[in-house]
């Protein structure tokens, strides 16, 4: 019968691995030689020692085993909002892969903010993270770049860094951005305006639209792209201001999905039906495109599969797997038709 723990003073505080070896009549050699499991250990004494663990709730030192090996066991994945799903999606991905490695997470939220992520990356590196993703969306071109002056190894997802040994996966924005606008101009849509990202990001989709546009033989203009947040409020601000122009747009192309949603909430705040008054795509393809009413034809980003890559490469360059120059994946963005359109 297992020690009760009220009454032992060594599981009453926190076991070490002398006490594990102690009590188990053997040495910390081989207390860790069972942990570990990287040298044989008779079965009667690996049985001993694991029920010696059990008593006492022993638990290995991750600090002392991070001192010993200078490996933590631990990334960071870097993020501007994880309240927007599709980062929690991405996060879930990344984390399945490293997870099956035994590696932990830690997530870092930016706010969208370029001193923030610079931060986050000298503190994950200072705390002694085996490698980083970064979710990048506001870095500015001339900023430092991570891993820059560091052996961390760094995966980007999206933005696409000088420095060579940071491997890349991205989704074709540029293409999905395209198909989705093409799509409402295919429908017979003659004013179709978009709702961007805040200045200077998301510029590969702000790309796709401006092609779709002058493939259909129309002139972009200006007044009909206006610029967001990324949030749900900032769509809906933004669609009141496109829908205070004269003529109104009959199709929207939003950034995102939460941009997407917001203009629906403005749509019909001015009594307006969707589609047919207003045909609206979004870009994400979160759980909630098909909550909202209409449903909403969107762009799948696939987060999932994103973080998946992102932790794939990662684990390769940790494990000494791979030590070459930067990657990249490049995943497809196809277009997902539903009731807004």
């Amino acid at each position: 019968m297992a020690t009760d723990q009220r009454r032992d003073p060594v599981a009453a505080s926190r076991a070490t691995i002398t006490d594990v070896a102690t009590r188990a009549g053997v040495s910390p050699t081989t207390v860790s030689h069972v942990l570990s499991g990287k040298r044989l250990v008779a079965a009667a004494t690996r049985a001993r020692v694991e029920e010696v663990i059990e008593e006492l709730g022993f638990r290995p030192n991750s600090t002392a085993r991070q001192l010993r090996t200078r490996r933590s066991r631990m990334v960071a994945v870097i993020v501007p909002d994880i309240t927007n799903p599709y980062y929690g999606v991405l996060t879930r991905g990344l984390a399945d892969v490293v997870g099956a490695d035994d590696y932990g997470t830690y997530v870092c939220n930016t706010d969208g903010s370029a001193d923030r992520e610079h931060t986050f990356v000298h503190d994950v590196i200072d705390r002694g993270v085996d490698g980083i993703v970064m979710a990048s969306i506001s870095l500015a071109a001339g900023s430092p770049r991570p891993g820059a002056r560091f052996d961390t190894p760094v995966v980007s997802v999206g933005e696409k860094y000088d420095n060579l040994a940071i491997d890349l996966v991205a989704s074709n924005a540029r293409l999905g951005a395209r198909e989705a606008t093409a799509h409402l101009l295919s429908r017979g849509a003659q004013r179709v305006a978009m709702i961007q990202g805040p200045r200077g990001e998301g510029a590969e989709r702000a790309r796709g639209y401006g092609e779709a546009i002058a493939d259909a033989g129309h002139e972009p203009r200006q007044e009909l792209m206006v610029h967001g947040d990324w949030t749900r409020s900032g769509g809906r601000t933004a669609m009141h201001a496109l829908m205070a122009l004269r003529p109104q747009p009959d199709a929207v192309f939003c950034a995102n999905d939460l941009t997407a949603i917001g203009a629906i909430d403005a749509a019909h705040e001015l009594g307006l039906r969707i589609p047919e008054d207003l045909a609206l795509v979004g870009f994400d393809d979160v759980d909630a495109a098909t909550i909202v009413t209409p449903h909403l034809t969107t762009v799948r980003n696939p987060s999932y599969d994103t973080g998946r890559e992102a932790g794939q490469l990662l684990v390769s360059r940790m494990l000494g797997e791979y030590t070459g120059p930067g990657r990249t994946v490049v995943l497809p963005c196809p277009l997902i038709q539903r009731a807004s359109t």
